[in-house]
């Protein structure tokens, strides 16, 4: 029988990625995001290998996180897999320069929303005795920089959930996998810097960033494992970057 993965910020970079690489693994998907347009092309995309659900809310509305969870149909809350990848950074500065809607936009959807989701799709796996959950943090969840306080707090409160999680739902026969990616081209520094273009692909100028499919891959290994194996946390970073701020560019 076909697995079933339910996948936040499932749109566009390591969520579409993730989602692309499960479907080449024959794994149904639930895909979710804000924006239905793009959640039906990559429905269409995918239908062909797997079945495919689509789910329009977004994760910092706890109302339409539950409403949307409690929409689907029974066959559909089969669900294995759950990757919480749905989440952003935004701005860029010192605490006492910071955008306070920038602060509230990543708490909510990097911490809240995370819960808020997990919170709905948790009882079905209790259920049934049996999943396992991806959180995507970051190594700004590991490493503090500066001008990036907020968001790294925001990441590394998905590292002590994602712990907290395994504590609890492990003796339930519930894995729970911390994956946290360094430098990725996607989307990620275009939203940060609310669409500059020139400054986002400067980020990723002077080495080759890590791409997508490469956290995608981590993750379907994670999932993939034997039952007597956790993957509790993966820290990926590309291959010129040693830290968090630190990336050996040419």
């Amino acid at each position: 029988m076909s697995r079933i993965a339910f996948i936040t910020g499932a749109t566009s970079g390591i969520g579409k990625a993730t989602a692309e690489a499960f479907a080449g693994a024959g794994i149904d998907l639930i895909l979710c995001g804000r924006r239905q347009e793009r959640l039906d092309e990559v429905a269409l995309e995918l239908a062909s290998k797997v079945k495919v659900t689509t789910l329009l809310f977004d994760v910092r509305d706890k109302g339409g996180v539950l409403a949307a969870v409690g929409s689907l149909p029974d066959e559909w809350k089969n669900i294995d897999i759950l990757v919480n990848n749905a989440g952003n950074a935004h701005g860029l500065g010192t605490l006492d320069e910071g955008d306070t809607d920038d602060w509230d936009a990543m708490i909510d959807g990097n911490v809240k929303g995370l819960l808020y989701v997990s919170k709905a799709i948790i009882p079905l796996l209790l259920e049934r005795g049996k999943g396992h959950i991806v959180n995507i943090s970051s190594i700004a969840g590991k490493q503090t920089y500066a001008n990036g306080a907020v968001y790294c707090a925001s990441k590394a409160a998905v590292e002590v959930i994602s712990e907290g999680m395994r504590l609890e739902l492990t003796q339930h026969g519930i894995k729970t996998t911390n994956v946290a990616p360094g430098a990725v081209e996607t989307e990620f520094s275009l939203v940060r810097f609310k669409g500059d273009e020139d400054r986002a692909e400067k980020v990723y100028q002077g080495f080759d960033p890590l791409q997508p499919g490469d956290i995608a891959d981590a993750i379907l290994y994670a999932v993939n494992a034997p039952d007597r194996v956790t993957i509790a946390d993966i820290t990926i970073l590309a291959g010129a970057q040693s830290a968090a701020t630190v990336i050996h560019r040419k």
